[in-house]
């Protein structure tokens, strides 16, 4: 293949990255004036329909688009908003992304949004990055936990909206899951199919969810007058490593766990595999995680679990966030939404014999 230069009448026509055509350029081809292609662009009246149709052929020929930048600005809105989330490659996430954008288009809004891969720092700059743009409003799944930096912002009229977990350190809106009483819920579950010895793998432990479901446990566990050794008890990041050593650990104690309860759908997938690995004739070991996951419905045993509504935790965040853009006053508030055990056979095992 031989690459040749373009020629005179190239030239004026050779695609020049980043330089987009404008109104100038469409009326040059159509030989109209600016206003005649300013009031066809806008679907304005006074133009004749010969000259319209002249207008859309070298609107379609030079593949003209309304730079709509000056007119939302003149409106005070940019009919933008941006979400941050925590982690892209968590499946929890993907519903709950996918309702925030169907809202925000359900308003004429366009959906902008990144990943602070659970770095409080990267959350800040790609938060403030997005102001910059002047994004009409946020919402925030946080990383981090302390959210002053964002005071200015609120302010100056950005409207935010967290979700998943709250605000640090400011009073700001927030749509969370009932992760205290979906914790306590499971561990109760366990306890009335017999389990005493029930250990806990958790996310860190300066997470507001992974703090909730400790509290749960504990809760369910206190209120059932049975002891928590801290042996059956781990909170850390969600690597498979420290989640496998955890789970080895609880079942290796002088007095193991017959039960666990998995913090998140990440540490509950590596103790379904520390689970299967287990030589025979280990015990059955009963299990509840916390956020269902793909598949979980398949294995043998299929898995119990706390499972929370990632697209209405999205859709109502979007839902909150658009009426505070449409003037909504009031203090800020939290909305809990409630979780939901679902038994499946996992969580049902009963504890071996002694």
């Amino acid at each position: 293949m031989t690459d040749t230069a373009p020629g005179p009448a190239d030239r004026t026509t050779a695609r020049r990255y980043g330089t987009r055509p404008t109104m100038k350029d469409v009326a040059a081809r159509a030989g109209v004036g600016l206003k005649t292609v300013s009031r066809v662009v806008n679907g304005e009246p006074g133009v004749t329909p010969d000259t319209e149709r002249r207008v859309q052929e070298a609107i379609t020929a030079l593949g003209f688009r309304r730079n709509d930048s000056a007119r939302i600005l003149r409106k005070g809105r940019t009919a933008s908003i941006g979400l941050v989330l925590e982690d892209l490659a968590d499946p929890f996430y993907g519903p709950l992304s996918r309702a925030v954008e169907e809202v925000a288009r359900a308003h004429g809004a366009l959906l902008i949004n990144g990943s602070s891969a659970e770095d409080p720092d990267r959350e800040q700059e790609l938060v403030l990055a997005l102001c910059a743009r002047r994004v009409d409003g946020l919402v925030v799944i946080p990383a981090g936990q302390d959210h002053r930096y964002l005071a200015p912002e609120i302010a100056a009229g950005v409207a935010t909206v967290f979700v998943d977990r709250p605000a640090g350190r400011i009073d700001a809106d927030a749509v969370v899951s009932d992760s205290f009483g979906g914790a306590r819920d499971a561990v109760a579950h366990l306890i009335a199919h017999g389990h005493r010895r029930i250990g806990f793998l958790g996310d860190q432990p300066g997470i507001h969810t992974a703090a909730e479901r400790l509290r749960g446990y504990r809760a369910a566990m206190a209120g059932a007058g049975l002891p928590v050794d801290d042996a059956w008890v781990s909170l850390g990041p969600t690597d498979p490593a420290r989640v496998r050593a955890a789970a080895t650990a609880a079942l290796e104690a002088a007095e193991p766990v017959t039960a666990l309860f998995a913090g998140n759908n990440r540490v509950t997938v590596t103790v379904v595999r520390v689970l299967a690995e287990r030589p025979a004739p280990a015990p059955p070991v009963a299990l509840v995680g916390f956020d269902d996951f793909e598949l979980a419905d398949l294995l043998s045993p299929a898995i119990t679990v706390v499972a929370q509504d990632a697209a209405q935790l999205g859709r109502t965040a979007a839902d909150l966030l658009f009426r505070r853009l449409d003037g909504a006053g009031g203090e800020p508030h939290r909305v809990v939404l409630p979780t939901r055990l679902i038994p499946r056979g996992s969580g049902e095992l009963p504890p071996s014999a002694p």
